[in-house]
């Protein structure tokens, strides 16, 4: 699973994605866990043109991009993130290159609003959450699609510490804490030499831990709950806990009836 879901990341302005969520950036996101990617960019679009200087806009238009790459790539298929092997000798992929350019560019304008405003209000907890958020998107395109797992790994790494500095101000900012359960459980289940390497580049491995801070997103956040728990469903079906990884697929795939990623892997709980 290695890369599996470096995800990370997703989402304000002074007030906390989890309390105050856009109704606009709301919906955008879960149309796209719903694999309604049209609808979610008119959603987000809409969410830019009423707040022209929010960074969250365009990086949320970045992770639509994203989602429906990975969806016409066939990647977040929860098979292949529970076997190390079939992942290590993933195919090449053949991303399309429009989509690449604007990905990256939605990220840069997002990036460049949220320097802005970083600039003048350094704890600014909407552009710390942009931040992140375009950090683990990043983190993901390099490794799920790019293949180039150390490079994720420093993007990941990056959005850890910035997501890190918010929850010192906001411990209540759940789905910031997702960036940090990502990594200390996605370390935590590299090889034992490998993972004292990361150690000395300054990354705690840490597995355990790592679930505890996923639940949390799961029970508590809220544009990043659904995923949240679908990383928690693939870390449950690596140990074999059937049960629980079932029986988050099928929730999932209740709320997301339109996803074939949960609806199919759910029916193979059966």
């Amino acid at each position: 699973m290695k890369a599996i879901l470096l995800l990370a990341l997703i989402f304000l302005p002074a007030w906390t994605a989890e309390a105050l969520a856009p109704n606009e950036i709301e919906s955008g996101f879960q149309s796209m866990y719903n694999l309604q990617f049209d609808q979610a960019h008119q959603d987000f679009s809409a969410w830019e043109r009423l707040h022209p200087d929010d960074p969250l806009g365009p990086v949320s238009q970045a992770a639509g991009y994203l989602f429906a790459e990975f969806a016409r790539l066939g990647i977040l298929e929860s098979q292949l993130f529970t076997n190390d092997k079939a992942f290590a000798s993933r195919a090449k992929l053949s991303p399309d290159p429009n989509v690449r350019a604007q990905f990256y560019a939605a990220l840069d304008r997002g990036n460049q609003l949220a320097d802005a405003t970083l600039k003048q209000h350094p704890e600014d907890s909407n552009a710390l959450f942009a931040k992140v958020l375009a950090l683990g998107l990043q983190s993901d395109y390099v490794a799920l699609i790019d293949k180039q797992d150390f490079a994720a790994l420093r993007y990941m790494k990056q959005g850890r510490i910035l997501a890190q500095q918010l929850l010192k101000q906001k411990p209540d900012a759940y789905d910031a804490l997702l960036a940090v359960g990502v990594e200390n459980y996605m370390t935590g289940i590299k090889p034992a030499p490998v993972r004292w390497m990361l150690s000395l580049g300054g990354i705690d491995p840490n597995k355990e831990q790592g679930i505890r801070e996923l639940q949390q997103t799961a029970d508590h956040g809220n544009l990043l709950k659904p995923f949240a728990k679908l990383l928690l469903a693939v870390a449950a079906l690596r140990d074999k806990n059937n049960a629980q990884g079932c029986g988050l697929l099928h929730e999932l795939a209740v709320a997301y009836p339109s996803n074939p990623l949960y609806r199919n892997n759910a029916s193979e709980c059966r």
